[in-house]
């Protein structure tokens, strides 16, 4: 097995899953997820390590890359995938529903890629990629909230790879489109479109982002992919 560890955050469903699915044979590979019970599931199934982390709170994601960097002594690369859906008008949004959406996919995206920022930082490289939606880029009546909370990651993702002010941390952005995961499936049929890619097809992708060595080509807070089936 490779010396290099990934954290994958997000990782007991969707996209995240098919990532780690990827990684497992061949790397130290962790999960991260909010499921207690998918944790333990998933962990059991790859033999990988797993943690229950809900990234709306720094105190748990602080202890969950803390604990990873103490065991493996490096984290390589990380992948921020975790997200919600929040689809529907605004005036029909339940405040609740906001405030998850924002908790998740906003306050989540921060604290995990402060966190992982700060540990390739520590060691001097690594790669991070954060997950975003074709929705950032193609705006759509419906999803006013997860739009916006999408787009604020990407923003943060930008300035993030902006203020690293080197190579050897990448920090970068995938933007799938609608893909048969859990996560489609709560979209409703008034959100469902007629393209996909399928996430062990987007799973390949950011693998091969992860894998960047420190000395690659200059990637750092480029939209990498825009994988919405349209190939």
């Amino acid at each position: 097995m490779d010396a290099r560890s990934f954290v994958v955050v997000g990782g007991t469903s969707g996209l995240g899953l098919a990532v780690a699915r990827l990684l497992v044979d061949e790397y130290r590979v962790a999960v991260l997820s909010d499921r207690a019970d998918e944790v333990t599931a998933i962990t059991d199934e790859l033999g990988c390590d797993g943690s229950v982390c809900d990234v709306s709170s720094y105190e748990q994601v602080r202890e969950a890359f803390g604990a990873l960097a103490e065991r493996w002594g490096v984290i390589d690369g990380v992948v921020a995938s975790a997200s919600i859906w929040a689809g529907g008008d605004l005036e029909d949004l339940a405040p609740e529903r906001i405030r998850r959406a924002v908790e998740v996919n906003a306050l989540g995206t921060t604290y995990v890629l402060k966190e992982a920022v700060r540990h390739l930082r520590r060691q001097g490289y690594g790669n991070v990629v954060w997950v975003g939606a074709t929705a950032v880029s193609r705006p759509r009546p419906g999803i006013p909230v997860y739009r916006a909370t999408k787009s604020y990651g990407s923003s943060l993702v930008e300035s993030l790879a902006e203020a690293q002010q080197s190579n050897r941390v990448k920090v970068m952005q995938v933007h799938p489109g609608p893909m048969p995961t859990r996560l489609q499936e709560r979209v409703g049929d008034e959100f469902r479109d007629d393209l996909y890619a399928l996430p062990e097809q987007v799973a390949a992708e950011v693998v091969r982002l992860l894998l960047l060595a420190p000395d690659d080509l200059y990637v750092s807070g480029a939209r990498v992919l825009r994988a919405d089936g349209r190939w």
